[in-house]
């Protein structure tokens, strides 16, 4: 007798959704049917300081992005501190998981320290932005009439400080955002949100000039069906 044989089923799962937040707040409704969804998000990177021969401002600290009520939060990156003002490089921003979600909540990367020229017609750069998992972070120029990078946008990467000019002092890097990658199963109907922006960067003091503008944080949320 011939053997008899029973083709199998191929199931087709739907493709998971993916919904990208760049900006403003507002609710994330969860598609139907969707059984667990997967949230990377940062938050605002910190401003670099101004430079100069005298006190240059600070940067601004960044904005945190949150997803849902007390429950994904990323803080934005501390701000860069202005030359000779003594506050130095921005920290990361920190970042926290409510309770249910599983994954990473990390503090992003701080920015770089500021260093002051010694000697007539010699140059320090300023202090580079901070990184996270998304990067972004703005580089400081060392060159003259170089301008400080801003941090990219929707990494929430910190900007750069300002150059030191002649015997003046650079400023500070600020800090990038926190960063979360977090799974959220048997999610709910819906969520509120919002995306931090970035930290502006310090006005520039004598002689000197002005730190550069965190980058923007953002919001990625991939639902996933049965």
């Amino acid at each position: 007798m011939g053997s008899s044989f029973t083709p199998s089923v191929l199931t087709v799962r739907p493709a998971p959704n993916v919904q990208t937040f760049l900006s403003g707040s507002g609710t994330y409704t969860t598609p139907a049917n969707a059984v667990w969804i997967h949230v990377r998000m940062a938050g605002g990177g910190g401003g670099g300081g101004g430079s100069g021969t005298a006190p240059a401002g600070n940067g601004v600290t960044g904005v945190a992005s949150t997803f849902g009520t007390s429950l994904l939060t990323a803080n934005g990156g501390v701000l860069g501190g202005g030359g000779s003002t003594g506050v130095g490089a921005g920290g990361g921003g920190t970042a926290s998981l409510g309770t249910g979600p599983l994954g990473l909540a990390l503090t992003g990367g701080g920015g770089g320290g500021y260093g002051q020229s010694s000697a007539a017609n010699t140059y320090h750069a300023g202090g580079a932005g901070g990184n996270n998992a998304f990067g972004g972070g703005g580089k400081g120029s060392s060159s003259s009439g170089g301008a400080a990078a801003v941090g990219e946008a929707n990494t929430g990467g910190g900007g750069a400080g300002g150059i030191g000019p002649n015997t003046g002092c650079a400023g500070g890097g600020g800090g990038s955002g926190g960063y979360i990658d977090a799974i959220i199963s048997a999610p709910s109907a819906s969520y509120s949100y919002a995306v931090g922006t970035g930290g502006a960067g310090g006005t520039a003091g004598s002689s000197g000039t002005a730190g550069a503008a965190g980058g923007s944080g953002v919001i990625y949320v991939i639902a996933y069906f049965a």
